[in-house]
Parts: C-alpha cells; sequence; structure tokens
C-alpha cells in the first residue's frame, strides 16, 4: 500500500493522463541547474564504481554545513537514513508526533520497536507544544521530530526545541531531527540544531537533497551528527555503495548552486501566502505552512477525487495517523500551476 505522495503511474493508469502534480513537496522551481549539469556529466561515469566513502560528497557537505566531515554520513535519500538509524540503534521504545511523516515509524516497527505517539491537536493548531517534554522519560530510547512537520509545515519553537535538547541528554534518549524542509526558510540558519551537535552526541540531523535542490529521483540524503561510533554503525547497517556516481556528483554541483536557493527563496514566501489567501477565500481551512507546501481541512466530500477527475493530483492525510478524511496537503508550485490548482477548486466550491 502506497503511503507517500506522488504516485503520477498510478494516477495516469487510473484517469488515463499524468496529473499536475501537486502530491509531492519539492522545489517549484524545478531541478536545481548546477546540479542538472553536474548529474549529466557524471552520466560518462555510470559504468564505474561509486566511491563507497562518498569522500568527495561529504568534504563539500563540511564545507557548506561548517562542520567536521567526520559528522557525516550520506545515504539513498533521507528514507534510506531513518532505516539505517532504526537498523543500528535497535530502539526497544520510540516516540514520535501524530501526525508527522510515516517512515519514523515504518522503519522503527521494522525492528520490533514498540512506538509510541505523542497527539497534536487541531485545537492547538498542530503545533508542538511542552507537554512532550513529560514523555521523555529514561525507558524512552529514541526521538523522532520533523521540523517543520510535514504535513502541517510547522515549525517548532526555538526555546522548547532547546527544552527537548536537554531532557533527551538527561534521559539519555536519542533525538533524530528531520530539517529536510528548513531550507526553505529564509532564516533557516537561525533554526537549525547544528550549533547543538557537538555537546549532544545524541542528536542526529537529517538533511536530503530531495526537496530543495529538486532530486527526488536522484535519492540522496545525509545526516551529521558528534557520535563517531553511532555514525559507523550507521553506515554498516545498510548496502555498500549508498551513494551513486551521478548522486554524489549532482549534490556537489547542488551545494554550489546558491543562485538556485536565492531564487526559491525570493518566489516562496509571497506566492504561498497568496494561495493561502485564495483558499481561505474558498472556505477551506488553512494551516499557516512555513515551508513550501500547505496544509488544510475541508468538509467537501471526495475533494481528492473531485480535482483528480480534472487532472490534479494532491496528497490525501487520512493515513496520517492522528488525522481523518478531509485533510490534505498541497504543494506550492510556480504560479501558472497554482492558477490551474485555485481554478479547479473554485468550480468545485460551485458545484
Amino acid at each position: 500500500m502506497l503511503t507517500h505522495g506522488g504516485d503520477i503511474v498510478g494516477f495516469a493508469e487510473q484517469y488515463g493522463t499524468e496529473p499536475l502534480d501537486f502530491s509531492v513537496n519539492t522545489n517549484p522551481l524545478g531541478f536545481s541547474p548546477q546540479a542538472k549539469a553536474a548529474f549529466l556529466r557524471a552520466a560518462e561515469r555510470a559504468c564505474e564504481y561509486p566511491d563507497p566513502l562518498y569522500r568527495r560528497l561529504r568534504a563539500a557537505i563540511a564545507d557548506h554545513e561548517h562542520i567536521p566531515v567526520e559528522w557525516i554520513a550520506c545515504g539513498n535519500g533521507a528514507a534510506d537514513l531513518i532505516w539505517r538509524i532504526a537498523c543500528a540503534d535497535r530502539p526497544r521504545q520510540s516516540l514520535v508526533t501524530a501526525p508527522t511523516f510515516s517512515e519514523y515509524e515504518t522503519a522503527l516497527s521494522a525492528v520490533d520497536c514498540r512506538v509510541g505517539h505523542y497527539a497534536l491537536s487541531s485545537e492547538n493548531g498542530f503545533r508542538l507544544d511542552d507537554g512532550i517534554l513529560t514523555h521523555i522519560t529514561p525507558d524512552l530510547d529514541i526521538l523522532f521530530l520533523c521540523n517543520p512537520n510535514n504535513p502541517t509545515g510547522l515549525t517548532i519553537g526555538r526555546s522548547l526545541l532547546q527544552q527537548i535538547i536537554d531532557r533527551c541528554r538527561v534521559c539519555d534518549v536519542r533525538l533524530i531531527v528531520d530539517e529536510c524542509f528548513l531550507g526553505f526558510l529564509p532564516d533557516a540558519e537561525q533554526l537549525t540544531l547544528k550549533p547543538y551537535l557537538a555537546e549532544n552526541p545524541g542528536l542526529v540531523i537529517l538533511k536530503a537533497f530531495t526537496k530543495l535542490y529538486g532530486m527526488a529521483g536522484l535519492r540522496l540524503g545525509y545526516c551529521l551528527c558528534a557520535d563517531a561510533a553511532f555514525l559507523s554503525d550507521l553506515c554498516r547497517a545498510g548496502q555498500c555503495w549508498p551513494v551513486s556516481v551521478t548522486a554524489e556528483e549532482a549534490g556537489i554541483g547542488a551545494l554550489k548552486d546558491a543562485e538556485f536557493v536565492e531564487q526559491t527563496l525570493a518566489f516562496l514566501p509571497a506566492e504561498r501566502e497568496r494561495v493561502r489567501q485564495s483558499m481561505e477565500e474558498l472556505g477551506l481551512l488553512v494551516y499557516p505552512g512555513e515551508a513550501n507546501y500547505l496544509f488544510f481541512h475541508t468538509d467537501i466530500p471526495n475533494y481528492q477525487e473531485r480535482l483528480a477527475k480534472r487532472g490534479i493530483l494532491i496528497r490525501s492525510c487520512s493515513n496520517y495517523i492522528g488525522l481523518r478524511d478531509g485533510y490534505y496537503r498541497i504543494a506550492v508550485l510556480t504560479a501558472e500551476h497554482n492558477d490551474r490548482l485555485l481554478a479547479a477548486m473554485t468550480q468545485i466550491k460551485e458545484e
């Protein structure tokens, strides 16, 4: 059973055409030009085995993130690293928020870990609150957080994050913070937990090239952690050669593409706000997301199917733990594509 967005093949089989896909939240400007150029150059070397230690990529990430190269491990997308973390750590008791990215629980369950849920309430706008601190106890092994959260697009307050880090350190709980969407925020460098790595070896930060650099099909992610022994276990917890030749070169190219990131940050906030306001005018309950997607609720039945019949694919969130029918997520795409979505939503309202 599919639990994520982006099933354009299934859509085409059902509706006879590929959709305008709002179900995956990658960069609305597409593939980073410098990453694409590096990928095309690397295609000539696809007959070679990759560097199993992806040395050049780790060096480029270390320079980009301003951290020691020994604190970096890479994988076949962030999802690969989530599974490696579960396999390397073998936790017995874990905690995730509800709702959040389902891959955390899927990976944890695969290693027979008990998964507890801290519910994010609609009354509180699905924001994480300090009630989670009482759930961080010495019998907990690992805590996964997503910042900004998927599917809500909301960040966790800095003060609360500090309290969570301190509590996890006292209780010897490994803290995994997924920052894969943080790069879409203009103040990402003020929000990242990188400054806490040195004093908190139990802290692991997840990042990926998937979203910001538009590299979903290449599969490339990395994690940051000051615990060298844990990173060594993580690297042994999966297949050899987790990063292909083409993915490594594309990643190195992406990190050089500051202009592409600047263009993205110049475009996204105003366009996201325009789409949000337009959706609210149509009577939809839209949450104030901070990333490149919007989370919303509607009482109109079969909303996803109604849009699909108009050639548009959105992400139903009914299979997220803690949510029910009527909750959806859409990516913020280009202005032209967003206008097509809003036009279809207007038609549905007028039916």
